[in-house]
């Protein structure tokens, strides 16, 4: 059974800050990518290809470094054509989003959109919840998971430094997916020796 804990991941990636018509200023770039290893310390993590397909994203916010005192500065509700933030899930790349910031009347906004077309900001991260995963290697000293279903997204955040260490709140999400992720490893160990006992007793029964 996977925990409820919210769990935070960080990538440095392409980020634009794009202007055109329809949407006046705004950013667009892809803050969840499928079939990607990440070495996450004592592990490697990807999140597997289609693991958002059955996700709630029906209200996410768009905020800066997790910053949930703030004003969010867009946001997705059942990513309808009125929400300031857009969200398309694509089989075999990830997770896309549009968002439309208001460069006029906030002034939030407007250094956010100036920071990433300067190249400043270049990293996104995101809050979820596990709602499936697997492991591979579990005997080695640096085990594989893989996220296979995503249960929720709440919050998308660009982010100053896109690495977990350098942040005190990237830490802090790091210290919580360690925790899950070694909780989540420990169970299929035991299972594996659960069975592995099991076996035992039935071949110990068949020829006694």
């Amino acid at each position: 059974m996977m925990s409820n804990q919210v769990e935070l991941r960080s990538f440095d990636f392409e980020v634009r800050a794009q202007k055109d018509e329809d949407h006046g200023t705004y950013l667009d770039g892809t803050p969840i990518v499928y079939e990607q290893w990440t070495d996450l310390g004592w592990y490697d993590e990807k999140i597997a290809d289609r693991a958002l397909a059955d996700t709630d994203l029906k209200d996410v916010r768009f905020l800066v470094n997790h910053n949930t005192d703030m004003i969010p500065l867009a946001r997705s509700r059942n990513n309808n054509e009125n929400s300031t933030m857009q969200m398309s899930v694509e089989d075999g790349v990830g997770m896309h989003i549009r968002v439309n910031l208001d460069t006029e009347n906030n002034a939030e906004a407007k250094a956010l959109y100036s920071a990433v077309e300067r190249g400043d900001i270049s990293g996104m991260s995101f809050m979820f919840i596990v709602d499936g995963d697997s492991w591979g290697d579990i005997d080695t000293e640096h085990p594989k998971r893989t996220i296979t279903s995503i249960r929720k997204v709440m919050e998308v955040s660009a982010v100053t430094f896109p690495a977990y260490e350098q942040t005190s709140i990237s830490a802090r999400g790091l210290d919580s997916a360690l925790d899950n992720a070694k909780s989540s490893l420990e169970q299929v160990r035991a299972e594996r020796k659960a069975l592995e006992a099991y076996k035992l007793k039935l071949h110990i029964l068949a020829n006694s």
